[in-house]
């Protein structure tokens, strides 16, 4: 059987319910933070999609912190859909979309960074969101930032954004705890 082709779009206000009903899948299981349907409405063109057939997939947003960094927020996959590529989808055309606007760094929140050390704090999310979360100080999440200068443009559709850390180097890592 075909499964079809993934493809990657900007998400739109009335599908609004099919991304907060991907994201409280997610969230039930313990890895994103809560969203609102009427947060999700208003900020709908930030989000890419993942579309296979005509069941949205996947969904990341694209959420800028400040004129220098935006964050990828909110990714999510379908449970039959991951281990496929989609979240890798996802975030290439995040990174792609950030640098064309402009960002220095695009960041990513997640609550199991692997190998990587934590050692800074990113006010631009501490100020623009953490104060008013209610698990501020306890979400458990990690900060991975990414300075866009480094990738080159023929790199941007090909490497996940998982991948940049290189040992560190490109990457800073913060636990948001």
């Amino acid at each position: 059987m075909t499964r079809g082709r993934i493809t990657v779009r900007t998400a739109e206000a009335s599908q609004a319910p099919k991304l907060h009903a991907l994201i409280s899948a997610n969230l039930e299981e313990g890895h994103l933070l809560p969203r609102t349907l009427s947060e999700l409405v208003v900020h709908a063109e930030r989000f890419v999609i993942a579309v296979r057939g005509k069941k949205i997939v996947g969904c990341a947003e694209l959420a800028p912190l400040s004129s220098h960094v935006a964050e990828v927020r909110s990714l999510a996959v379908d449970g039959g859909e991951r281990g496929r590529g989609v979240g890798t989808q996802l975030v290439d055309e995040l990174r792609r979309r950030a640098r064309g606007e402009g960002f220095e760094k695009l960041c990513a929140f997640t609550h199991t960074p692997g190998y990587f050390v934590p050692h800074l704090w990113l006010p631009e999310k501490i100020f623009t969101d953490c104060l008013k979360c209610p698990l501020f100080r306890r979400c458990g999440q990690y900060a991975m930032v990414v300075p866009l200068d480094h990738l080159r443009v023929g790199d941007d559709r090909r490497r996940p954004l998982e991948s940049m850390v290189d040992g560190g180097r490109l990457a800073t890592v913060a636990r948001y705890a």
